[in-house]
């Protein structure tokens, strides 16, 4: 394993347009802006301290699983501990075989959810606490087993109920001081969260934090960017359109192992 902070990153597969979307319209996907997308997403991380693993395709490659690049759904990282995920949904289930064997390959060490179903976009960690989005993809029975295994760490994890966004992490995302952030009209209960900042557009809610001071967020939250910037914030803005299209964001294409 790397000895410092690095990001874990799958590559768009080229099925990537028949993606799950749940939410929002579908709208036609540009393939090729996609990948330069992607490239110039990561591009930013590595310029940023964040070198990056790639998370190879099987023999059979990628294209039955058109979400695979939104590898946040698949393991969610506890310090030095990774958690692999049970996605419901058909086509993403396969998806945790390639990050499984990535994860031996780096010689983490792995638990994995097998109580119930868990997208790794529903959890959303601020310190000691983690919040799990209870949505259409992640159950009860999943939150509980994770609970069991965090214990042991000093993790408290507590269920949110979600209805109006796919993931958690759709709807809502963490400053590094801790600040909840999110767009209201797809925040199902804001009083849920000790401090809450409501943002003036739906991209500006999903920020990766680089640094103490440093975010990567959308380049199409242009007042969020400002408003960011104003609490003191250094910000690396990235254009991610074609991944909103199918309801991701900037926290869905890397998972950071800090």
């Amino acid at each position: 394993m790397p000895d410092r902070p690095f990001a874990i990153v799958r590559r768009p597969a080229e099925t990537l347009a028949d993606g799950i979307v749940t939410f929002i319209e579908r709208h036609p996907l540009d393939l090729d802006l996609a990948k330069r997308q992607w490239h110039d997403y990561v591009a930013a991380l590595e310029r940023n301290g964040w070198p990056t693993v790639v998370v190879e395709a099987d023999v059979d490659g990628d294209e039955a699983m058109p979400d695979c690049v939104f590898v946040e759904d698949t393991v969610v990282m506890f310090g030095d501990l990774a958690v692999v995920t049970n996605p419901r949904q058909p086509t993403r289930n396969p998806e945790t075989a390639a990050v499984r064997r990535t994860l031996e390959e780096l010689e983490l060490q792995s638990e994995t959810i097998t109580e119930g179903t868990l997208d790794g976009g529903d959890v959303l960690k601020v310190g000691s606490t983690v919040y799990v989005g209870l949505s259409g993809t992640t159950t009860a029975q999943a939150v509980d087993q994770l609970a069991r295994i965090l214990a042991p760490r000093g993790y408290t994890v507590t269920g949110v109920p979600l209805t109006k966004a796919l993931h958690l992490k759709s709807a809502v995302t963490a400053l590094p001081d801790g600040t909840i952030i999110g767009y209201d009209p797809v925040v199902d209960d804001p009083g849920v969260y000790p401090s809450f900042l409501a943002v003036p557009e739906e991209p500006g809610a999903h920020v990766v934090i680089l640094d103490d001071d440093l975010l990567l967020m959308s380049s199409a939250a242009p007042e969020t960017a400002a408003l960011f910037a104003d609490r003191g914030y250094r910000l690396e803005l990235v254009d991610v359109s074609e991944y909103e299209k199918l309801e991701g964001c900037v926290t869905c294409v890397s998972v950071r192992v800090r």
